[in-house]
C-alpha cells in the first residue's frame, strides 16, 4: 500500500520508523530485535536507509596503497521485502543519487517493483567521505529532482531503452526531503524552498522532514510551503536525544539547531542516562503536541533507541 494511501484513509494521526541496514558481517536477526517492540504499535510504513559505496586506500605489502570500493551497509531492497514478509507492513526504501548511474537507478526500481515494494524516498544523499562536494556517479543524478523525474517516467512506462514497446508501468509512490531549518547547501530558506517546489510539482507525492527539536519551526515550515503551493502531505521527522556528544554532533552534522532550554536541560545531566531522561521528555513533548495539532504522520529516527522511542509512543 502506498504511503499516501495511507495518510488519506487515516482518521488519526500515523506511526511510522527509520531503519537502518545492518552493518555488513552482521546478520538481520539484529535488526528484527530492534523492530519488535515497534511493532506493537502498528506502524503503517518503515524507511529503509541507503549508503552509498565508499573509496578507501589500503596499504599493499610493497608499501603502496590500492584504492577499494567498500559499501558497510548493503542490502536496502533486501530488507525492505524481509520487513515486509515477517511483519507484513509496507516499507519505503531510500533511493539516492549518489553511487547511482541512471542506469543502476532503473535497474533498482525494477527490482522493487518485482518485489511489489511501490513506495520510495527520493533523496539527492551526501556527498562522500573523500569528497568535499558531492559528486555524482558518472551517468548519473546530480540532483533529487533529476532522480524523481526518473521514477516518474517509469510510473509513465517510460524506460531508459526507449525502443521498448508494451512496457509495464510502475505504480511508485514517491517522497521528498525538507528542511525546516535550511538545507546546509541552500543560499538561503526561500530558494530552498522553491527547490522543494520544483520536486512537488515534478511529482512528489509527500514529504518528510529532516529531524527538528522545535515545533515552532516546523509548523512555520509548514505554512512556508502552503503560501508558496505546496500542498502535499508533510511529514515531521523525530529523533530523541540521548548523549550529550548529541549537542555538538547534531547541529554540526545536520545542521539544526537545539533550542536553549533543551540544551540547558542536558548540559545540567551529570550522566548519559539522565540525558535519556531528558531526550525523552522532550521527544514526549513535541509528539504530543505535533499530534494534537493534526500532523499527517509521527515518524520517528529510532537508530539506536528502539526502546527509547517505544516508552514515548505508548505515553502519547
Amino acid at each position: 500500500m502506498k504511503v499516501i494511501d495511507h495518510i488519506n484513509q487515516a482518521k488519526n494521526t500515523l506511526i511510522s520508523f527509520e531503519v537502518l541496514p545492518p552493518l555488513k558481517g552482521k546478520g538481520i536477526d539484529a535488526l528484527y530485535k530492534h523492530l519488535d517492540p515497534l511493532m506493537a504499535f502498528n506502524p503503517s510504513f518503515i524507511n529503509v536507509t541507503y549508503h552509498r559505496s565508499e573509496h578507501v586506500f589500503k596499504k599493499k605489502t610493497d608499501g603502496s596503497f590500492e584504492k577499494i570500493v567498500v559499501r558497510k551497509r548493503p542490502g536496502t531492497e533486501s530488507i525492505c521485502a524481509a520487513i515486509m514478509n515477517k511483519y507484513n507492513v509496507d516499507t519505503v526504501p531510500h533511493l539516492i543519487c549518489g553511487g547511482f548511474s541512471v542506469n543502476d537507478t532503473e535497474d533498482a526500481l525494477i527490482n522493487l517493483n518485482y518485489l511489489g515494494i511501490d513506495n520510495v524516498l527520493v533523496l539527492r544523499g551526501d556527498a562522500a567521505k573523500n569528497e568535499s562536494v558531492f559528486e555524482p556517479e558518472p551517468g548519473g543524478h546530480n540532483y533529487a529532482v533529476d532522480l524523481l523525474r526518473q521514477v516518474v517516467s517509469l510510473n509513465d512506462g517510460i524506460y531508459l531503452e526507449e525502443e521498448l514497446r508494451d512496457t509495464q508501468k510502475t505504480k511508485f509512490c514517491i517522497g521528498v526531503a525538507g528542511y525546516p531549518e535550511k538545507h546546509f547547501e541552500a543560499p538561503n530558506k526561500e530558494i530552498g524552498l522553491q527547490h522543494l517546489k520544483q520536486k512537488v510539482d515534478a511529482g512528489a507525492d509527500y514529504i518528510i522532514t529532516q529531524m527538528f527539536f522545535d515545533n515552532a519551526k516546523y509548523h512555520a515550515f509548514v505554512k512556508d510551503c502552503r503560501d508558496i503551493g505546496i500542498t502535499v502531505p508533510i511529514i515531521p521527522g523525530l529523533k530523541p536525544i540521548y548523549t550529550k556528544k548529541q549537542l555538538t554532533h547534531l547541529p554540526k552534522t545536520f545542521n539544526i539547531d537545539l533550542p536553549t532550554d533543551l540544551s540547558n536541560e542536558v548540559l545540567r545531566c551529570k550522566t548519559d542516562l539522565d540525558v535519556e531522561k531528558v531526550g525523552r521528555e522532550w521527544l514526549l513533548m513535541q509528539s504530543r503536541e505535533l499530534k494534537k495539532a493534526g500532523v499527517p504522520v509521527l515518524h520517528y529516527y529510532t537508530l539506536g533507541r528502539p526502546l527509547l522511542i517505544a516508552d514515548v509512543i505508548k505515553d502519547i
